[in-house]
């Protein structure tokens, strides 16, 4: 999915998103803005949104000299993730459709995105989520797939919603034993996408296989992938894709059985998908 016009206001936002998170003073935050704004004057219109965003950001990591931009608002969203497992827990124990229970608590922390146009309450998403249809409803040809397949892919996208993943992941391997599963991981710190060290900290490594993608983009971009995330995601049975930088990255893709689970933030991505900002979407190709 390459770049619209709207995107550009928003990938300009994200510097005053990036400075509130680091504290910067008025200077700082001054030339985090100018800065992406120039650049914004030469984006091409040929790569995706996560392929621009890999290079704002690395460009304001080397301004405020700061490897994780994020760093100390993951934490907090990890922490405030972890608060909601007891009863997101209880929920699927008591729950008379495991697999769906347990697909919609994964959408929910789709909400933790620090790069949306539009900002959800995870309180809120998790309350109402039960209650609310998919907007695009393929979950049941994505079961049908997950019993056909051996071999399953969950590509992560952001930290706080990594730990609703791996309530999922539990779910899935409970529900069917016999299948390999792996969770995918970007290969750095870009926005407050999940990498190894949030996946290791909540027990991803325990938990199935565990892959660093190598990736720098807020999403899986193929090409900037290592040899090793290229062969899993061309050779898993089936990917399933959480949250809009993956869908903007794998819209189009060479492969089909690819199941896009995400919350619509943006106005750019309603319209690729024909429905409405806030929409919950359970998409496969």
């Amino acid at each position: 999915m390459k770049i619209d016009e709207a995107c550009v206001g928003c990938l300009i936002n994200q510097s005053i998103k990036v400075a509130n998170a680091i504290k910067a003073d008025a200077a700082l935050a001054k030339q985090l803005t100018s800065t992406v704004e120039n650049m914004s004057e030469t984006f091409s219109y040929e790569q995706t949104p996560p392929e621009i965003a890999a290079d704002i950001y690395e460009i304001m990591a080397e301004i405020a000299h700061k490897k994780d931009l994020y760093d100390e608002v993951k934490q907090h969203s990890t922490q405030k993730a972890l608060t909601f497992v007891p009863q997101l827990k209880e929920k699927l124990e008591k729950s008379e459709n495991k697999l769906l229970t347990a697909t919609k608590i994964a959408v929910a922390g789709n909400v933790i995105d620090l790069a949306a146009e539009v900002e959800f309450d995870l309180y809120e998403e998790l309350e109402n989520i039960f209650h609310i249809d998919f907007a695009h409803n393929d979950f049941a040809k994505l079961k049908e797939q997950l019993e056909k397949a051996q071999t399953i892919l969950v590509i992560g996208d952001n930290v706080g919603e990594h730990i609703f993943d791996h309530l999922f992941i539990e779910t899935l391997q409970e529900l069917y034993p016999s299948k390999e599963f792996t969770y995918m991981v970007r290969g750095n710190p870009i926005i407050n996408d999940v990498t190894m060290t949030e996946a290791k900290e909540a027990g991803f490594d325990q938990l199935c296989n565990l892959v660093d993608s190598g990736v720098n983009t807020p999403g899986f971009t193929y090409s900037r992938a290592t040899s090793e995330a290229q062969q899993l995601f061309d050779n898993s049975d089936i990917i399933i894709s959480k949250g809009m930088g993956n869908y903007e990255c794998m819209s189009p893709s060479h492969r089909d059985n690819i199941c896009f689970l995400l919350k619509v933030k943006c106005s750019v991505v309603a319209a690729s998908l024909g429905k409405n900002i806030g929409d919950i979407i359970c998409k496969l190709l």
